[in-house]
């Protein structure tokens, strides 16, 4: 209902697809899903859920079960944390796990009965540019994003020969609410400069053009998170 995951939302209804979206938060969702209705005409259906909690994912699932027309699965619930893995209380942690790991392979496969039926349709997974690295205070999210990198691209040599395409799209800094959170009160955001930072849009914009010219399956937006990324990989 918000940031990339409601980009996404936007861009789908844009597209002429009925969408369902599914959060926790019930008033965002109405909102969101009275907004596309009204500025695109799209049919929209509204699922509060949570899916850090088994009740949420099995809901979803079985949701999705039901809709075998499905054409586009997007995964992009998930938040952060700033600690030592030490100092976290495990259940924070176990509950990052359960959201990024655990729902999005647990919806994907739940998706696949009919996209496959179908030998059409898309999985697009939100990783991080955090997957293809990782540093302290950071030790759970990377790890769950570097999952979602590796399981995108074992499934699209699955499934890709079937006409499904598997994305996992891994935005670096971008404009979102992710880090409108107590965790995050004291990250200097004046330290970073405009030129870092992308738009969710953008982020989307680009996930989709990858999606219309059939690739990659592992996608970094934009150019500078690129270069970035190949020069904290480059050997020192």
């Amino acid at each position: 209902s918000s940031g990339i995951g409601a980009a996404y939302a936007r861009a789908l209804a844009q597209r002429g697809h009925r969408v369902a979206l599914t959060d926790r938060r019930t008033d965002r969702l109405a909102e969101l899903a009275l907004e596309l209705r009204e500025r695109y005409g799209a049919s929209t259906e509204v699922l509060p859920v949570d899916l850090a909690e088994e009740d949420g994912v099995r809901s979803l699932t079985e949701w999705i079960e039901r809709h075998p027309s499905l054409h586009t699965l997007v995964h992009s619930a998930g938040f952060g944390t700033r600690g030592l893995f030490a100092e976290l209380p495990v259940e924070r942690t176990v509950a990052m796990v359960r959201l990024h790991v655990e729902a999005g392979v647990r919806l994907t496969r739940a998706a696949l009965p009919g996209l496959l039926e179908a030998q059409e349709g898309a999985v697009v997974l939100v990783s991080s540019l955090a997957a293809f690295f990782t540093t302290t205070r950071y030790v759970t999210y990377a790890a769950t994003k570097a999952y979602l990198n590796q399981f995108a691209l074992g499934l699209h040599a699955e499934v890709g020969q079937h006409g499904i395409q598997v994305q996992a799209v891994c935005p670096g800094l971008t404009r979102t609410e992710f880090m409108d959170t107590p965790e995050y009160a004291d990250f200097q955001y004046d330290d970073i400069p405009d030129w870092a930072w992308m738009t969710a849009e953008q982020v989307v914009d680009a996930s989709f053009a990858a999606l219309d010219r059939g690739g990659p399956t592992v996608l970094v937006p934009g150019w500078r998170n690129r270069l970035m990324m190949e020069l904290l990989r480059a050997p020192g």
